[in-house]
């Protein structure tokens, strides 16, 4: 039993042999995958993936990247795609200060109005920060005071007092096959302690392939072997694991529970 939390089907490198990938990662035992939007140009297209397949689901969110282009995504417009059946998340959205494609105040008014969606949709919003932890911190603890709402770090690479106040806010953290290279040490310090009932992996498929396919393209069947790497490092059995973060998908992710 195992789920891909995070992935982007419709991206080059998957979109054109989608139903091989989607084959490939039933045979590897993976039950259920969220296609990750990024831009309100996706949408249909994540949506139409989710449709056609029982096993795939479908967010509906604009990445911090493109938060210039698009201005007219308000939480209104958020909400309303996410009525669809099929959609279960908001986002990805967030802070991304490493590229800083967008301009910042720009992206932190994307953020909140994907938060604020969150809020009046309760469904889970999924978190991209990078660079710029001080900043989501804030802006997550200042709109979990005016209302709470679920959330998933995703892709989590942050500092472990990151993770700490993460997790007091009721976030859950997704680790993808970063924390099997062998330059992650910091981040496999802070995935041996995270603990398992707030705990989902993802591949971020096509990106960060993880041992042993380092160079591939990533697709969501190689979420076995991120599971595999992460229960080795904390100690755990491979199969509880899998069973624990799926089932912590399917809570956080209310809408996909059989």
């Amino acid at each position: 039993m195992l789920v891909d939390s995070h992935c982007h089907l419709n991206y080059k490198g998957l979109a054109e042999q989608q139903g091989d990938v989607l084959a490939r990662a039933r045979a590897k035992g993976v039950t259920a995958m969220l296609n990750i939007a990024t831009r309100e140009s996706e949408w249909d297209d994540v949506l139409a993936a989710a449709e056609a397949n029982d096993d795939v689901w479908a967010s509906v969110g604009i990445h911090p990247h493109d938060a210039d282009n698009h201005p007219d995504v308000d939480t209104a417009k958020l909400v309303e795609r996410a009525a669809h059946p099929r959609v279960i998340g908001i986002g990805e959205t967030g802070l991304d200060y490493y590229y800083d494609k967008s301009d910042r105040a720009r992206q932190q008014d994307s953020f909140r109005r994907h938060i604020h969606a969150s809020q009046a949709t309760g469904l889970p919003v999924i978190v991209h920060t990078r660079d710029a932890e001080a900043d989501t911190l804030a802006l997550l603890g200042e709109e979990m005071d005016r209302a709470v709402f679920p959330g998933v770090i995703h892709c989590f690479t942050a500092s472990d007092d990151f993770a700490r106040q993460a997790l007091e806010l009721g976030l859950y953290i997704s680790i993808s096959g970063i924390v099997t290279f062998k330059n992650a040490a910091d981040l496999q310090a802070t995935a041996r302690w995270l603990p398992q009932h707030r705990l989902l992996i993802e591949t971020d498929s096509p990106f960060l392939a993880p041992v042993p396919h380092r160079g591939k393209t990533g697709e969501p069947a190689f979420v076995a072997d991120t599971l595999s790497f992460l229960a080795d490092l904390r100690g755990e059995d491979r199969e509880t694991l899998g069973e624990a973060t799926s089932l912590n998908f399917y809570k956080l992710f209310f809408k996909a529970a059989p």
